[in-house]
């Protein structure tokens, strides 16, 4: 413990909490204090300006991150017959119909990521009350209730993220992984940052990104200028 509190204490020292940076400087402060045995997730929090209670103000979406995450998704797909060939091929990790209902409702849950083409959902929708709690309820929304399993199943694989603001009107996400180069962080925190952008809801009133931090996993926050992120300089 004394050797993390240590650490720690460094890492701030690097950082003036009361400025904002550049993605590209804080990308840089970031990389330089993750000094872990671990890889660590590099994670995006951002402050939105709005009421998740009212309809007109959730924010909910995909996003392709154009260098992946860095973490391997393991993928459950809902399909019989042709389409479940498909999902096999694509390098879906759980393909299945009443038989992975049976293992998920029995508590057999061994995927990050669950999609499902439409004729399965009568199936699905009974598993909404171990899936949804977990985010894993598959969506047409987001891409994951699709007769193009194939399609969906590559994109989980090859770094989408999917994102949704919680009560308090928070997004957070992975980006990327501390051993990344710092453009590939770069160009990941600038898409989810852009996504998030043009997420905007119909409800929103004033200014819609309020705050946005990185960090790694065990590091500190280093506070993003919201409106060069957006590229507003």
């Amino acid at each position: 413990m004394a050797k993390s509190g240590k650490r720690m204490r460094l890492s701030l020292e690097s950082i003036d909490r009361n400025s904002l940076y550049s993605i590209e400087d804080a990308v840089k402060i970031v990389k330089d204090n993750a000094k872990v045995k671990f890889d660590e997730t590099v994670e995006i929090a951002m402050n939105l300006g709005i009421d998740p209670r009212h309809a007109d103000q959730q924010v909910r979406g995909v996003v392709q991150l154009p260098h992946g995450t860095g973490k391997a998704m393991r993928v459950a797909v809902f399909a019989k017959d042709a389409k479940a060939e498909d999902a096999k091929a694509a390098g879906a990790d759980v393909v299945g119909a009443e038989d992975l209902a049976e293992k998920i409702q029995a508590g057999g849950i061994e995927f990050d990521r669950c999609i499902a083409t439409p004729d399965m959902m009568a199936v699905v929708g009974r598993l909404g009350r171990v899936l949804g709690p977990k985010g894993l309820m598959p969506n047409p929304k987001l891409g994951t209730v699709t007769q193009d399993v194939a399609a969906a199943v590559q994109a989980a694989k090859g770094g989408e993220v999917q994102f949704r603001c919680e009560k308090a009107g928070i997004i957070h996400a992975g980006v990327g992984k501390a051993s990344f180069e710092e453009k590939a962080l770069v160009a990941n925190v600038r898409a989810f940052v852009d996504a998030i952008a043009k997420a905007k809801p119909s409800g929103a009133k004033g200014t819609y990104i309020t705050k946005a931090a990185i960090s790694s996993t065990m590091g500190p926050g280093v506070k993003l200028d919201v409106q060069n992120a957006l590229g507003n300089d």
